[in-house]
């Protein structure tokens, strides 16, 4: 039976729209065997599999695509952004100003070339990019997102932090709506402040430090934290009490975003405060001190590779537990597993489990894991909470990130002024973790030694 390709074609679009991307990619698959110079549909493969993670596919078929048709301007953007995923940020940039040839006026296309520098660590010129045009585009939320992070990862804190506000019009956050007002600096001398989380768990450790400063404000402070961090929160310094939510109707009279709280320390000329003070309940160490018993003599790593999975930049600052395993064989070394989520299920399947043994699935929450941290040697993390989390408790904790990091960690060097305990391991090559883990191997087998 012949096949209607056209009808073929418009399905698998159709399919695509609809968030079926198997069939979708069956059916582009289809169309593709039949027709390889359809360019519109290569980059819709491509699309798709960028959208499922799949991003040396993803550029494959947008080469494809390109090849085929490099005067479509739709082409040339899928290209484009999925070489700035992967790292060819030169590439990438001249895409999106041959585009912008055609739409001077096109804000996201500058925007994106502002991440690209950043995304290069040249910091300075993706300043100097980015600020001529948000004076041409001054309500676009997305051009003062990357004007922010590369303010930040100069390291002008108070610009970039005040910069970064734009986060509650780039779409990605809900706005906050309480009965009473944010506060904006007025007197706090007998009244009650609500201090909001902000994003990811690692971002709520990180600007817990912040809470010190109001101290002398004569307020009470109440910091909303979700579960998992309620243990470890209790005592903060800073704050009068820690609550897991907050009704529209407290009674309080200002609230405020604990990031804000780092842009009014940063205005007023002080430095990066040290990391806040985290609780390790008894229990806790008491969990830790029993998992740990066996390995006395051993020298113990807690690792982590993985953060939360729904983080649309997880597959790039994340890598495989099975990259830990050549560690296992090390004299004397013993790996822990601290993970907990759903990346577990490839860890047990292919019998991991037995050599990085599994101290995490059974945690209630970062307090057992900061105990078992405290119970480690040595942590090694990708760049998650956990990093954050080892980084204000004081323990030894090397962090390996990818080519583009946080802000935090910026894109040079081995330390961070953020946790002065901290040591950095750096990916050479993005999507390539073969020769960074190689450096941390061999790191950890100087340090076993004494060395």
């Amino acid at each position: 039976m012949a096949v209607n390709l056209e009808k073929l074609r418009s399905d698998s679009i159709a399919a695509h729209q609809k968030g079926d991307l198997p069939k979708a990619a069956r059916g582009y698959a289809a169309v593709l065997s039949a027709v390889p110079q359809d360019a519109a549909i290569w980059s819709n493969l491509g699309v798709l599999h960028r959208v499922a993670g799949r991003h040396v596919a993803a550029r494959r078929a947008q080469e494809r695509a390109y090849d085929l048709d490099p005067q479509g301007d739709g082409i040339a953007n899928n290209l484009a952004n999925i070489l700035s995923d992967i790292g060819e940020y030169d590439r990438s940039i001249a895409l999106r100003q041959k585009i912008l040839q055609d739409t001077p006026d096109d804000a996201q296309h500058k925007a994106l070339i502002g991440r690209c520098l950043r995304g290069k660590g040249d910091y300075a010129a993706a300043i100097s990019y980015l600020e001529p045009a948000i004076a041409a585009h001054p309500d676009d939320a997305e051009l003062k997102m990357q004007l922010a992070f590369a303010q930040l990862g100069v390291g002008d804190y108070a610009a970039g932090l005040n910069t970064y506000k734009a986060r509650w019009q780039a779409g990605e956050l809900e706005p906050r709506d309480l009965d009473f007002p944010e506060w904006q600096g007025e007197p706090l001398a007998g009244k009650t402040l609500v201090v909001l989380p902000e994003q990811g768990f690692g971002d709520a450790v990180l600007f817990a430090r912040f809470l010190r400063g109001m101290k002398d404000s004569g307020a009470r402070v109440l910091v909303v934290a979700s579960r998992p961090l309620r243990r470890i929160f209790a005592g903060l310094e800073g704050a009068d009490a820690v609550v897991p939510s907050l009704p529209k109707d407290a009674d309080a009279d200002y609230w405020v975003n604990m990031m804000d709280l780092a842009a009014l320390h940063f205005e007023a000329g002080k430095p990066v405060p040290p990391p806040t003070s985290l609780q390790v309940p008894v229990a806790a160490q008491t969990r830790a001190t029993a998992m740990t018993r066996a390995y006395e003599k051993s020298f113990k790593v807690g690792v982590v590779w993985t953060g939360s999975l729904t983080y649309k930049g997880n597959a790039f600052r994340s890598f495989s537990h099975r990259d830990f395993l050549p560690f296992v064989d090390i004299p004397g070394v013993q790996l822990f597993s601290l993970y907990k989520g759903p990346a577990l299920d490839s860890y047990y399947a292919d019998g991991t489990d037995a050599f990085i043994l599994d101290a995490g699935s059974s945690e209630s929450d970062f307090a057992d894991c900061a105990a078992m941290m405290q119970a480690m040697d040595l942590v090694i993390t990708s760049d998650t909470a956990t990093a954050h989390i080892a980084g204000s408790l004081g323990v030894p904790v090397w962090t390996i990130l990818h080519w583009d990091a946080f802000w935090v960690y910026r894109h040079h060097g081995d330390t961070t002024e953020w946790y002065p305990g901290m040591r950095l391991f750096r990916q050479q090559t993005p999507l390539d973790w073969s020769a960074v883990m190689a450096e941390v191997g061999t790191a950890l087998r100087g340090k076993v030694k004494g060395e």
